[in-house]
This record gives structure tokens, sequence and C-alpha cells, in this order.
């Protein structure tokens, strides 16, 4: 069995880079497609998850250009396919969240149920729940989580969450973005990655 042997008792020194947080990653590159144009998002990490969510991106139709080693500009501006691919989204938890953004810009979404994980299913009942008090109706089809806004656009709703979850607030606040109206969710998660989403959209 592996182990470390650690002997103290001398300082430390020097500097450490640290990567941009994956939580916070995964959930702002869906976000780019509230808007048409371009969004920088420095600081990603180098990450499987990251580059598959850039792929899902490209293959909806975005222009992915990277910057640098930790920077990508993203631009949505022709997407008008609201079905995400099928191999690439059941390999990641985060492909959720597309379901939010695409329904919150085109009213309509189609995403195979998330995959990647090797702690057991984790429902995504919350979030649901989330979108159908926005005015969604969202069913299981065909392999695909298929949701579709009632007037073609979302509305803003009072939503309270039975449990505390990260995914579903960041998921209800990516489709509220672009909702009619105020949403209000009570018994949210305040995670810093949240905030960092919150401040993301606020700067789009």
């Amino acid at each position: 069995m592996t182990k470390y042997v650690i002997r103290g008792g001398k300082p430390l020194y020097g500097d450490v880079e640290i990567s941009g947080a994956k939580n916070a990653a995964v959930a702002i590159i869906p976000a780019a497609l509230l808007v048409d144009g371009v969004c920088r998002i420095e600081n990603v990490p180098q990450i499987s998850d990251v580059t598959l969510l850039l792929k899902i991106l490209q293959e909806l139709g975005a222009d992915i250009r990277t910057v640098d080693r930790t920077t990508v500009d993203i631009d949505c501006t022709h997407i008008r396919n609201a079905k995400v691919p099928d191999g690439m989204a059941r390999q990641i938890r985060a492909s959720y969240y597309l379901i939010g953004a695409l329904l919150g810009r085109f009213g309509e979404s189609l995403v195979p149920p998330p995959g990647g994980c090797h702690l057991g299913t984790r429902p995504i009942d919350q979030h649901i729940k989330g979108f159908v008090a926005m005015g969604a109706d969202v069913d299981v089809r065909g392999g695909y989580i298929h949701a579709t806004a009632r007037n073609g656009r979302l509305q803003g709703g009072q939503v309270y969450l039975d449990i505390v979850s990260v995914g579903a607030t960041m998921n209800i606040m990516l489709a509220a973005a672009l909702a009619q109206g105020m949403t209000i969710i009570e018994n949210a998660a305040k995670e810093p990655h949240i905030v960092d989403l919150a401040n993301f959209l606020n700067s789009m």
C-alpha cells in the first residue's frame, strides 16, 4: 500500500497557482449558451468534464477558440439546436446544466440523462421541480429528458427546494436568467461556485 511519510519542522515557501474550480466551470460554460456573442472564460481547469462540455457546445454549433492553456472564448450566436448529442453528455454529471441553459434560451431542451458519476444515481427531481415552477413540461422519452416551456418562454416562479442542492440551485438559476419575471429560490445552496455563476450571469 502506498504511503506518505512527512518529516516536518521546516518552513514552507514558494508560490502555488490554483486552477479554477471545476464546479464553477461546468456551470459557467453552459451559461454561455444564454447569449449571442463571445464569452471569455479565464482560469478554466484542465479536466475532462470541461473538455467534454466544450465539445458538446461545438456540436451544437458554438465557435470555441482557445486563447491559451486556461482561457477560452465561446460564441454561441449561431446555435439553433436544443438537442444535445447523446454519447458525450452521458459521460459527465454536469451535462444536466445544459437543460436549464437551453430551456432558458430556446424554451426547449432535449438532453440525455447525466452520467459520469461513480457515486450511483443522484436524481434531478429538484431541478425538474424548478423548471415546472417556471412553466415547463418535463418528461423522459426516447432516452432524452425533454423540457418545453408551455408558452414558448419560461415565466418567473417561486421554487422551494426540498433539499439543499447545489446542482438544482445552479440549474434553476440558468433557466431563470432569461425567464419573464422574477424567480425566487428558497432553501437554495450557497457554495462559492454558486456565487461564481451568479457573478457570471450578472456580468452578461
